[in-house]
């Protein structure tokens, strides 16, 4: 069975990834706590790519990657790509984020997941995009999930991504919506 790497040290991302690639016969592995990639890009694809072909090099291996983020509006896009470094834990980030939110009117956002997967020798070999639009909610709802989940309000279904299941959350999540686009040239690659 071939080696697929994520690019990760996130434990929520690859039970995440676990699960979008369930169909794909590959051996999942977290990156190795030796590998170090500095996320100094200025774009998701950058930092996609960058952490993919880093840890598929100093791997010898297939690697796949995604940078993600929040993007709200209200805050000129903020906090972006830096949305998993906007505060010390999870915790202080939907604080900071609800505080920055105070008296704003205009709650919408958006996640955005820009995926990647990187041959053995660093190559982009295929790459997705994809965003799930919603709003930022007054208070979290939902125990699920991971990062802003339990503050991001889907716009169909009114759930927070904390308050839906498996199924319903990879239907409609960036991250979801991006793995499904690559999952066929997945499926030929470790057939």
């Amino acid at each position: 069975m071939k080696k697929l790497y994520l690019a990760s040290k996130n434990l929520g991302k690859i039970e995440e990834y676990k699960k979008l690639l369930l169909s794909v016969n590959c051996q999942l592995l977290l990156q190795p706590d030796s590998i170090d990639v500095q996320e100094n890009g200025i774009t998701f694809r950058e930092n996609a790519i960058k952490k993919a072909s880093e840890v598929s090099k100093k791997t010898r291996n297939y690697a796949i990657s995604d940078d993600s983020g929040i993007c709200i509006d209200a805050l000129d896009g903020k906090p972006g790509i830096y949305s998993s470094r906007y505060a010390h834990n999870d915790q202080k980030r939907i604080e900071r984020v609800l505080n920055e939110l105070e008296g704003q009117e205009n709650r919408s956002a958006f996640f955005i997941a820009n995926v990647c997967v990187c041959s053995p020798t660093g190559n982009v070999i295929l790459e997705s995009e994809a965003k799930c639009f919603g709003n930022i909610i007054l208070k979290p709802r939902g125990n699920s999930g991971f990062g802003y989940d339990p503050i991001f309000e889907e716009v169909s279904s009114k759930l927070t991504f904390a308050e839906m299941n498996n199924k319903l959350k990879d239907s409609c999540s960036h991250r979801g919506k991006a793995i499904k686009k690559i999952i066929p040239q997945l499926l030929e690659m470790f057939s």
